[in-house]
């Protein structure tokens, strides 16, 4: 497996590595995207893919009297997520689990926001991940979706190859599966390569 496998599913000591520089390396892109998430101060938030998260913590501090969740399917993931969200867990305020956005544990019609940080990329099958993006969300809800690569340059094709089961979508084609699932009012941001998205229920 390459060390960058460890960006789909970290595991072991590159994964540990993997999701500390992620924490690191997708700070501006992730500190631009939350800019367009409108979150009550006592919202409560499903980040999916939660990587390292430190997202979690930006949102727990968006929302200092709001509820933060996590979920992501390796362990690794979970661990770093806890250990860097740790006083948040303590006061009851944030829940890091292990599991597959496909099939996820949580009520309907839970949540106000559900963010996805470079991490579509590595959804099996998006139009039911998305499905269940929805059922989670309340009616009125948003769904924030934020990627380093928006798939409009040639560059992106070169992650696509060194990592393995990493599709890069264009905005168009996010979009699609977004109405698809029920999304509406889809706004589109970009900047460089970056790339966001939101959608309400």
């Amino acid at each position: 497996m390459s060390f960058f496998e460890n960006t789909r599913k970290p595991e072991g000591f590159g994964g540990k590595l993997m999701v500390a520089m992620m924490n690191v390396g997708h700070s501006a892109v992730a500190r631009w995207g939350l800019q367009f998430l409108n979150a009550a101060p006592d919202a409560k938030v499903l980040d999916c893919g939660c990587g390292g998260g430190a997202n979690m913590k930006r949102l727990l501090k968006k929302c200092p009297q709001g509820v933060v969740k996590g979920i992501d399917y390796s362990p690794v993931s979970v661990e770093k997520s806890k250990k860097v969200n740790k006083a948040a867990i303590m006061e009851g305020r944030c829940t890091v689990l292990q599991g597959s956005v496909a099939d996820m544990m949580f009520a309907d019609n839970w949540f106000d926001a559900v963010t996805a940080f470079e991490t579509v990329y590595f959804w099996p099958d998006l139009p039911r991940c998305f499905r269940e993006v929805y059922r989670v969300l309340k009616p009125g809800g948003t769904f924030l979706i934020c990627n380093e690569a928006n798939g409009d340059t040639d560059k992106d094709e070169k992650w696509t190859e060194i990592i393995g089961g990493m599709t890069i979508y264009k905005d168009v084609e996010l979009k699609a599966y977004l109405e698809q699932a029920g999304f509406h009012d889809i706004q589109i941001h970009k900047k460089k390569s970056w790339l966001c998205i939101t959608a309400r229920k």
